[in-house]
């Protein structure tokens, strides 16, 4: 008796016209900048941390700079004696008395731009979008950077316009045609962009909201405090260079042989701008989220 046997196959799933339509129809994406840049400026927008935290920051720059212009036409009316440094105030320098309150509103929501999605784990779905992984760095913080340039911005010509009209006929009035004002006020807004913009790389290289927060109040407030404790042949050769005393010389009205120009600073302020996402980048690409 001959047995035949038989030699079964698993047989592939045979394409049918209906699943080879539907393949040729589905749209095929490719990972462009414009695109990267769309999804993080919605992811920015969908959080309402952002729209408290940039409420703070232009609510800090405009109310601080008009109760020092108030406290100084009233102290001035009074006649009691002013600090030196109210004293030789300016209508420019009274405005932008918020700029160090609104610093820290506006680099913690940078901070929290990036370690945000560490924290919550929302980073590996933004790096499987998008794998090259640096245009997802170079996006939000470009993104977040003009976001705040303008807030600030539009926030110093608040400030300044309130904070004129209060001191007007005092010794510190000054309008927008007064030389130098102009430049006073966009670059106070040009700093708050920058902090933005370093808090976004800190973020992105602690990956921890409290790591970034802590490290951006200590180099902005911190330490400019602690080298004020160093001898003073030193200080004159450190204080200029530090963040927050090179990015105050952007929007200084007045400079001195202690105090860099507004040049000078901005290109020191870029250079540690430049070295934060320098460091944010490096980790990006040689860590693992």
């Amino acid at each position: 008796m001959s047995t035949l046997t038989a030699t079964h196959k698993t047989p592939e799933t045979p394409e049918t016209p209906e699943t080879a339509a539907a393949a040729a129809s589905r749209p095929v994406y490719r990972v462009t900048g414009r695109r990267v840049l769309s999804s993080e400026w919605a992811k920015l927008w969908s959080l309402r941390s952002t729209w408290i935290t940039l409420g703070l920051g232009l609510l800090f720059l405009v109310a601080f700079g008009v109760i020092a212009a108030s406290h100084y036409k009233s102290n001035l009316g009074s006649g009691r004696h002013m600090d030196r440094d109210f004293a030789t105030a300016t209508a420019a320098s009274l405005s932008l008395f918020g700029t160090n309150f609104a610093q820290l509103a506006l680099g913690v929501l940078g901070v929290l731009v990036t370690a945000g999605e560490y924290s919550t784990g929302m980073i590996r779905s933004t790096l499987a979008a998008v794998p090259r992984r640096l245009p997802v760095l170079w996006s939000k913080a470009a993104m977040y950077g003009v976001v705040a340039l303008v807030v600030a911005t539009a926030g110093a010509f608040v400030a300044f316009l309130i904070g004129s009209r209060i001191v007007s006929g005092t010794p510190a009035a000054m309008g927008l045609g007064h030389a130098g004002v102009v430049r006073s006020l966009l670059g106070a807004g040009l700093y708050l962009g920058l902090v933005g913009v370093i808090g976004t790389a800190l973020g992105a290289l602690l990956r921890s909201v409290a790591g970034g927060i802590s490290v951006l109040v200590a180099a902005l407030m911190l330490v400019p405090g602690l080298v004020s404790l160093l001898p003073s042949s030193w200080q004159g050769n450190i204080s200029p260079y530090l963040p927050s005393n090179a990015g105050e010389s952007l929007f200084a009205l007045t400079h001195d042989s202690t105090t860099l120009s507004p040049g000078a600073g901005l290109l020191v302020f870029l250079g540690w701008t430049a070295l934060a996402l320098a460091g944010a980048a490096y980790r990006l690409l040689r860590s693992d989220v």
